[in-house]
C-alpha cells in the first residue's frame, strides 16, 4: 500500500505572489507561526526528525540553528514543518527520506520491532 502526501505552504508573501515558497513559517519573524499551529493540532511529537533536520542544516550554515521546525503525529498522520527556502527543503528532505518509509509503516502498525536499516542509514553497534 502506498502513502498519501499533502503539502501545505504557509507563506503570506507567497500568497501575495511576492515570492515562490515551497513551505515556511518556521523562522524567527513575528509572522512565522507554523510551529505553533502544528503544536496546536498534534497529539505526539517526533522530536528526532526536527533535530535531524536542524543538524543537517547546521552542516551547511549556522543559520539552521534559527529553525523552529517541529514534527509530530495527529492520529495516523505525520506532520513535518519544512523551511521556506527550496535549498533548506531539499536538505531537510534528504535527511528524512531514508527513514520515512519505516516511520510511516510503524505508524500504520505494519513494521516489526526489528527491521533492516534503509540504505545509507547507519545502525548503532550497541543495539
Amino acid at each position: 500500500m502506498g502513502f498519501r502526501v499533502g503539502i501545505l505552504t504557509v507563506s503570506d508573501k507567497g500568497a501575495r505572489g511576492q515570492r515562490a515558497d515551497t513551505s515556511g513559517g518556521t523562522g524567527l519573524s513575528p509572522r512565522d507561526v507554523t510551529p505553533e499551529a502544528t503544536l496546536a493540532v498534534v497529539d505526539r511529537l517526533v522530536p528526532g526528525m526536527a533535530e535531524a533536520m536542524r543538524q543537517a542544516g547546521l552542516a551547511q550554515t549556522p543559520m539552521a540553528m534559527l529553525s523552529r521546525s517541529v514534527a509530530g503525529l495527529r492520529g495516523r498522520t505525520l506532520i513535518v514543518n519544512l523551511p521556506g527556502s527550496e535549498r533548506g527543503v531539499r536538505q531537510n528532505l534528504a535527511q528524512l527520506l531514508p527513514v520515512l518509509p519505516h516511520a510511516l509503516e510503524t505508524l500504520r502498525g505494519e513494521a516489526g520491532d526489528h527491521v533492516a536499516m534503509p540504505k545509507g542509514v547507519q545502525s548503532d553497534p550497541a543495539d
